[in-house]
């Protein structure tokens, strides 16, 4: 549990550390090139992270859709999709990290690297939910641990009581499992 408290804790950190350090940024950029030049680039990436998102999110997009055309888990678009998101945010904060971050977010290889990164730490077991099988997403410190993928019958029917329906001696003679013969 400590490792995943970890992330959490750097939260409040980045969220004081990053706009003093945007705050120092613009001092030292908006010195050198002065005020409106700096507010224009500003304008600039914010413009040129939307065309990008747009562009980038349609790919994406038509990636997803292709994945479930052909009846894949699309993971890896909707991972490209997810980052897109983030940089799509990052670009439309006003600074010049959270826009360095944004842009470096729009490299198809550094998005790969993190999918690659994050892949190994997050297992997808499962397949499509028409062929009936169950996909869960499994968390962990143990990438090489897994667990027996659960699948339902085709023609299995599941019923649900619990433990008053299933002790009761009073049976409903509605229910479906009632047997009618043992009446007579």
């Amino acid at each position: 549990m400590e490792k995943m408290a970890l992330p959490f804790a750097l939260i409040p950190f980045l969220l004081l550390t990053i706009p003093i350090l945007e705050i120092v940024v613009f001092i030292l950029i908006g010195g050198q090139i002065g005020l409106w030049p700096t507010l224009g680039f500003i304008l600039l990436t914010a413009v040129l992270g939307s065309i990008l998102l747009r562009w980038q999110g349609l790919n994406t997009m038509r990636s997803l859709q292709n994945d479930l055309a052909a009846n894949r888990l699309p993971a890896k678009a909707l991972g490209e999709g997810a980052m897109l998101i983030v940089a799509g945010i990052l670009l439309l904060t006003p600074g010049f990290v959270t826009d360095s971050l944004g842009f470096l977010l729009f490299i198809p290889q550094i998005r790969a690297g993190i999918f690659s990164f994050l892949s190994q730490r997050v297992h997808v077991m499962g397949a499509n939910a028409a062929s009936s099988s169950n996909f869960s997403f499994q968390m962990g410190d143990h990438p090489n641990q897994s667990r027996p993928e659960t699948q339902r019958n085709k023609g299995s029917r599941i019923v649900d009581l619990d433990e008053s329906e299933s002790e009761s001696q009073d049976p409903d003679e509605r229910a479906p499992w009632h047997d009618k013969q043992s009446d007579k």
